[in-house]
């Protein structure tokens, strides 16, 4: 993914599951395709797409979080749970190459190699998938859901 920034463009890769920063200088047309094709997907698009991957995947008691107006960190959370460690690391890395290979997305990933909770950055959809112990022990759920929208959820 490229970013433009003041006077600069910036590269980020993926490696090792760790989205690293470099200088690049690519060409005008190949800069605008990658930024085009990060800014096509509407977040709810991106939505859309992470929920589908997770109802593929077998992922259980998906929430979805609607950050607009409440957070700037991203418009949408979506908190899942898988019901073993392979499980939830599995889900995590099929969902992360179905961004990037069907909507050219990178993502960031947290915690994939513990498999316990890992953490998946999209940009504008931020996805949480758990063990369900896990998942019960930190209760995102309570700290961004209003208490009516709690109990639509459950």
């Amino acid at each position: 993914m490229y970013m433009l920034s003041a006077g600069a463009l910036t590269a980020f890769y993926l490696e090792d599951d760790e989205l690293s920063l470099t200088p690049q200088a690519a060409g005008a047309a190949e800069t605008a395709s990658i930024v085009a094709g990060q800014m096509d997907m509407t977040s709810e698009a991106l939505l859309s797409a992470i929920l589908k991957s997770l109802e593929d995947d077998k992922a259980e008691d998906v929430v979805q979080i609607d950050l607009r107006g409440k957070s700037e960190i991203a418009d949408y959370m979506v908190i899942a749970s898988g019901r073993s460690t392979r499980q939830v690391a599995a889900m995590s890395e099929k969902l992360v190459d179905r961004l990037k290979q069907e909507h050219g997305r990178l993502c960031k990933v947290e915690g994939k190699d513990a498999g316990d909770w890992v953490l998946i950055d999209t940009g504008d959809v931020i996805v949480h998938v758990f063990r369900p112990e896990v998942r019960e022990f930190y209760q995102l759920e309570k700290m961004w859901l209003s208490p009516s929208e709690h109990s639509k959820q459950g």
